[in-house]
């Protein structure tokens, strides 16, 4: 009989204090500190899978970078390719557009934008429906190591070494967020 007096307060008290630490909560995470967390933007949840420095004349590289400008293709002697590979969640009801809005900026504030390309795993703007995740699981980008849609930009090697660097994203109705990226 003792235990059940007690238990009833202890049970009342754990249930207030649980209900009290959700109201501090200030809404969907806009940033990431790291790569491989979700942030909301709008009402997609975006999340860097890896992002890394890409080679040319590698393999499996050169396939990422195929489907580019010619205007864009080549490199001067202080840029290199890089790539950030990016999934994207719908957990609404709703169909919604994906951003094509991605600016990548460095601890000295130097921004780039991304190169459009053509490539199978090139990210490019889409529709997303109710639950739907990109790359769709018929892509190959959805298969591959990356696991997720390429954002390729240009940048320069002092960027690699002004890190780490910031993914901002805007969605289409202009709402923000960003992923801290680290080279």
């Amino acid at each position: 009989m003792k235990l059940r007096r007690l238990a009833l307060p202890i049970i009342a008290s754990l249930a207030v204090t649980g209900g009290l630490s959700a109201c501090g909560k200030d809404g969907p995470q806009k940033t990431a500190e790291s790569e491989g967390t979700y942030v909301t933007i709008g009402k997609l949840e975006y999340q860097v899978q890896i992002s890394r420095q890409l080679n040319p004349t590698d393999v499996e590289d050169k396939d990422y970078l195929v489907g580019i400008p010619p205007v864009q293709t080549g490199l001067k002697p202080d840029e290199v390719w890089f790539g950030v590979f990016i999934r994207v969640k719908n957990p609404s009801h709703k169909t919604l557009a994906t951003s094509s809005d991605f600016t990548l900026t460095d601890t000295v504030g130097d921004e780039y934008f991304p190169v459009k390309t053509t490539s199978l795993v090139g990210y490019a703007q889409t529709t997303l429906g109710p639950g739907d995740v990109f790359p769709h699981s018929n892509e190959t980008a959805a298969y591959g190591p990356t696991q997720g849609k390429l954002v390729l930009f240009k940048v320069t090697n002092a960027t690699l070494d002004n890190r780490p660097l910031e993914m901002e994203i805007t969605s289409p109705d202009g709402d923000k967020g960003s992923i801290r990226i680290d080279v």
